[in-house]
């Protein structure tokens, strides 16, 4: 069965976004507010529109902006279709992670190129009536986009690791030390809540998706002491959000207008049971 295409007031197009969360509401020029209804209810907030080094630029306050929406319940569907109407193209996800390996210490800014699921419950595809979508989605990540942020994190005097795999939980809790220790043995390097299914989604939707993971705290099995705190993770996030925030804007300057990369090329030969935006 089709759903109906979204309803979109009059608003500015925008060919990037950015998904992030406290610290990025303020970082657009001439900011103009819009609020989208989309055919998978609204996104988590009204999306803020301004301009960014000369480039129009599309923000979304991930948990909302009074960070009302738990990870797992935050409007993921809604938020990559809201985006995708206005024209985005090209999604860059900042988000605070926690490390796996002792290596990647707090504040390290990682920009992983794999994901593993192990959320549950979670809505994670547009295409779940009228036709089977079946889409490629061995490197989860845009490496355009990928290899923008390194270079530029570079530049900017960060010491980015460049590769990894995040793997994503339900939460909101934190992970048990069993937990922790057991996706550290399995080679994988950063434990988050919020990256799936937006990566996913993404790629659904054509979009190129770039996640810019800060480090904020070793996990509880790799780190004796009472484990992770969400005092710890604020305490952290702050003490580099204005970092991040600068390297942010450094790649949407940096990121090129056109794309010639996979993900812009993700639905073809297919005919997907919705209309998209």
């Amino acid at each position: 069965m089709s759903q109906p295409s979204a309803s979109v007031p009059a608003a500015p197009a925008a060919d990037l976004a950015v998904i992030g969360g406290s610290g990025f509401y303020s970082f657009l020029d001439r900011v103009e507010e819009v609020e989208i209804d989309t055919p998978f209810g609204p996104p988590s907030d009204r999306i803020a529109i301004g301009e960014l080094h000369g480039r129009r630029v599309a923000f979304v306050p991930r948990h909302g902006r009074d960070h009302r929406y738990p990870p797992h319940r935050i409007p993921y569907r809604a938020n990559l279709w809201a985006l995708r109407s206005l024209g985005v193209r090209q999604v860059l996800a900042p988000s605070a992670v926690g490390s796996l390996t002792p290596s990647h210490g707090p504040g390290t800014l990682a920009v992983p190129d794999q994901l593993v699921d192990r959320t549950s419950g979670r809505a994670q595809t547009y295409y779940d009536e009228g036709a089977a979508v079946h889409l490629s989605f061995a490197d989860p990540y845009c490496p355009t986009g990928r290899r923008v942020a390194v270079a530029t994190a570079r530049e900017a005097g960060w010491n980015p690791v460049d590769g990894g795999t995040l793997v994503v939980i339900e939460g909101p809790r934190f992970s048990t030390r069993a937990e922790s220790r057991w996706y550290a043995a399995q080679g994988w390097t950063l434990v988050g809540m919020t990256g799936h299914p937006e990566a996913v989604l993404a790629r659904e939707l054509a979009l190129c998706y770039t996640p810019l993971c800060l480090v904020t705290d070793l996990d509880a099995g790799i780190e004796e002491g009472e484990g992770v705190t969400m005092e710890e993770v604020l305490r952290v996030f702050a003490a580099n959000i204005e970092r991040l925030r600068a390297l942010v804007a450094d790649v949407v300057k940096t990121l090129p207008a056109d794309r010639d990369c996979p993900c812009a090329r993700s639905l073809d030969g297919m005919t997907p049971p919705i209309a998209l935006p």
